[in-house]
């Protein structure tokens, strides 16, 4: 008995001394990701296949429960802290082109790609659109570590639309999948879908509003006696920004890049200090999805799943992305096709989308196709070349 004490103490002090020595190495290649860019995210995920596909290393996770938890926890921070370095000086010019990326692009995005997915490989009409659906968004904190870190100096409000679209865009692919989600399981009719879209985004977007304007009033009003403990407000309001519109049945994602834009553009004690320490967290929660993503990852999988996936990935980058981007932006008539061409490209695939796998491959009653190992490549093609 005190011998099988001593193994289980001894796996757990093994598997907090890997766990701390991810987060040193998050912390140290903080620095270096702003200037190597999006690839440094690689070595994550290998790191990753590494701890969950080697038997000597007791770090191994085949629930998708758990990592679907784990991931929501940390893509909420990726967007509050999406919304909370939006300047809405910049965004303000390019709101209604960007709005409308993040939402008719990103259904058009989704329609296309799972209509291609269908003619193509005569999958499921409802799991081709669920698969168009998780990869339907552009990755925030991908496309942040570019613009930011390599300092591009992009002509007519470019890195703007960027930024604001691939912020604000994961709520209306998350709610996608919770659509097709949905009609796969029988849920719902055609009339309760439209209800459901109407009440993610009315709940989601009333409740980031009030949620906003209270934590702005407890951040102004509240003397902490402690350094730290208004870090620790913020995180507290950043969690309740996506928890409680999700309890009403709206969309929290929506909610916590809402509140993360309106506290992000407003003025209370301590506000920069904040910004410095977001930073760090969301850094920290892009790894630690992408870690994750290493562990669910199994390499047989993954060859199986690699020639559809670059079909998939080829028609997205080059038909799917460029058709959508250009309904939107070319009725606005200031974008020209060079600058078009430039945003399309720019639609990287990263940390949201392999969130909304885990839901999908968590919450569908049964898939006759390998969601998971699909989007893993399609992510690993997308941060290594489009990165």
């Amino acid at each position: 008995m005190l011998l099988n004490f001593l193994i289980q103490e001894t796996e757990m002090s093994l598997t907090l001394l890997i766990l701390g020595a991810i987060i040193f190495i998050c912390v140290l290649l903080n620095s270096a990701s702003t200037k190597i860019g999006v690839p440094v995210l690689l070595a994550f995920i290998l790191f990753g296949m590494l701890c969950g596909n080697i038997s000597a290393i007791p770090v191994y996770l085949d629930n998708y429960t758990v990592a679907e938890n784990v991931c929501t926890i940390a893509l909420v921070f990726i967007m509050f802290y999406g919304g909370f370095g939006t300047r809405w000086r910049s965004a303000r010019k390019v709101v209604t082109e960007s709005a409308l990326m993040a939402s008719v692009g990103v259904i058009l995005t989704a329609l296309l790609a799972g209509l291609i997915c269908r003619l193509i490989f005569r999958w499921g009409w409802l799991e081709c659109f669920l698969l168009g659906s998780v990869v339907s968004s552009t990755d925030a904190a991908s496309v942040f570590s570019i613009l930011r870190g390599s300092k591009m100096a992009l002509k007519n409000n470019t890195s703007s639309v960027l930024e604001v679209e691939s912020g604000s865009n994961d709520p209306c692919s998350y709610l996608m999948t919770v659509l097709f989600l949905s009609l796969m399981k029988g849920e719902m009719a055609g009339w309760q879908a439209v209800m459901l879209i109407i009440s993610q985004i009315a709940i989601g977007a009333l409740g980031g509003y009030v949620i906003a304007f209270v934590g702005i009033r407890l951040m102004r009003r509240i003397h902490f006696l402690k350094e730290g403990f208004d870090s620790i407000m913020v995180v507290s309001i950043a969690l309740t920004s996506y928890a409680l519109p999700a309890v009403f049945g709206g969309n929290g994602f929506l909610s916590a890049y809402i509140v993360g834009m309106i506290m992000g553009n407003s003025v209370f004690p301590g506000k920069v200090k904040l910004t410095g320490f977001f930073d760090g967290v969301t850094s920290l929660m892009q790894l630690l999805i992408f870690f994750m993503l290493g562990l669910l990852a199994r390499p047989e999988g993954l060859s199986k799943a690699f020639l559809p996936s670059l079909a998939i990935f080829a028609v997205m980058l080059f038909v799917v992305r460029p058709l959508a981007t250009a309904s939107v932006l070319t009725p606005f008539r200031k974008y020209p096709w060079r600058q078009q061409a430039l945003i399309s490209f720019a639609g990287l695939r990263g940390a949201s989308s392999i969130v909304f796998a885990i839901v999908a491959v968590s919450g569908a009653p049964e898939l006759h196709i390998d969601i998971f190992n699909m989007v893993f490549c399609i992510v690993l093609m997308s941060i290594t070349l489009q990165g």
